[in-house]
């Protein structure tokens, strides 16, 4: 892995120990500029005083939880980057909590307890493989497909997509 010096990570989480943890993995990996913020709403206002190249941010805060922060990267007009990669760190990794967090444009994910390797993993994933982000009418973010399919001709998955006729597989506005 190449140096992370050079990044600065946004560190959201309402606990102050997982806060210290989380810190430490990021430190020990590398990552010198660490902003730490307890609560969505201080996030947001480093982001707006700070350039910041990731957040990792928890699920479940008070009293603007870590759903909500994405969607408001993602779409607030005053937002300074809705193209800004967010990794999600929950305790709750139930596949109802992914689908939200995946639906609010988060990049990542990462369950509690956290480890070193996964941190690194998902850091990696976000600089080196970065998904393409798409804009529709009810969603902005990274593209929800983590695999592109060359050649798939349906059928189609979405329920607005029954009964379309195409040649070809439909195309996704990517910003």
């Amino acid at each position: 892995m190449t140096s992370l010096a050079a990044i600065q990570v946004l560190l959201v989480d309402d606990n102050p120990h997982m806060l210290t943890i989380a810190s430490a993995v990021l430190k020990s990996a590398g990552i010198r500029k660490v902003l730490e913020a307890r609560d969505g709403a201080t996030g947001l206002a480093i982001l707006r005083d700070h350039q910041v190249d990731l957040a990792i941010v928890d699920y479940n805060m008070f009293p603007l939880d870590g759903v909500e922060f994405t969607r408001l990267v993602r779409n607030s007009p005053d937002s300074v980057n809705p193209y800004l990669p967010i990794i999600m760190m929950t305790g709750h990794s139930g596949k109802q909590r992914v689908y939200e967090a995946r639906d609010a444009g988060v990049t990542e994910f990462l369950v509690k307890p956290i480890t070193a390797k996964a941190v690194l993993d998902r850091i990696q994933s976000v600089i080196w493989k970065p998904r393409p982000f798409v804009k529709t009418d009810g969603y902005f973010g990274p593209d929800r497909r983590r695999v592109a399919q060359p050649g798939y001709h349906g059928p189609f998955r979405r329920s607005v997509d029954e009964g379309v006729q195409v040649d070809e597989p439909p195309q996704t506005a990517a910003v």
